[in-house]
């Protein structure tokens, strides 16, 4: 129904105690990391929020984070999922600590909402108090700044953007264009946290609108 949580499942976790040191050359590890953590899950916009979480509460650095092609729907094995991410740490307490805050993020924090009484249209509008370094990053930010994280199918982003952008006085620091891997659009928007939960709301008002009126113009 409308307004319904659309939990992200975790579907696969491992740790890497003492990574093969070609493994860690490829990855571009920071020095003096030997230990890793993977995962899998079926949403990759609240596994990229749940890694930059992650580097809040760890001492763990995120090497590798991709979506996979086509969305969850459409995944090419049981637990391949829609995103895979990798975490580095010093030692294997950080990587588990790491993971931990990860995962209880991406499943008691945030989640994507139907838009839609049948579930076939969904959103991910998530104000984000204070980013880690690895948000941080992909935005060209400050660590600890407000974000507002948005994500849409990709009508309903486009127009949610320039809705969200109105509505507050936050800054576009990051353009998902259409089609994603996932075939969905967003973008990374900055502001403080009362602007950035102003644009949270208006993204999500105007994907929930054109979900339920999508060809009046």
């Amino acid at each position: 129904m409308t307004g319904d949580p659309i939990p992200t499942k975790i579907l696969s976790l491992r740790i890497l105690p003492n990574a093969d040191a070609m493994l860690l050359e490829r990855l571009q590890v920071p020095p003096g990391h030997r230990s890793l953590g993977l995962f899998t899950a079926d949403c990759d916009d609240v596994s990229y929020a749940a890694l930059d979480e992650a580097t809040k509460k760890a001492m763990v650095t995120v090497v590798y984070a991709r979506s996979m092609y086509a969305g969850a729907s459409n995944a090419s094995t049981a637990l391949a999922g829609e995103f895979i991410g990798i975490l580095s740490g010093e030692n294997p307490s950080d990587i588990r600590s790491g993971l931990e805050a990860a995962v209880h993020f991406a499943q008691e924090e945030a989640c994507f909402y139907s838009a839609k009484e049948d579930d076939s249209v969904v959103y991910f509008a998530h104000c984000i108090s204070r980013t880690g370094s690895y948000l941080s990053h992909q935005a060209q930010v400050p660590e600890g700044t407000a974000m507002a994280y948005l994500i849409a199918p990709p009508l309903e982003a486009m127009v949610g953007l320039d809705a969200a952008l109105k509505a507050a006085d936050v800054t576009l620091r990051v353009f998902y264009g259409p089609p994603s891997e996932t075939n969905f659009a967003g973008g990374l928007l900055t502001g403080d946290q009362a602007a950035c939960r102003a644009a949270c709301e208006a993204f999500a008002d105007t994907v929930r609108a054109i979900a339920a009126d999508p060809t009046t113009y």
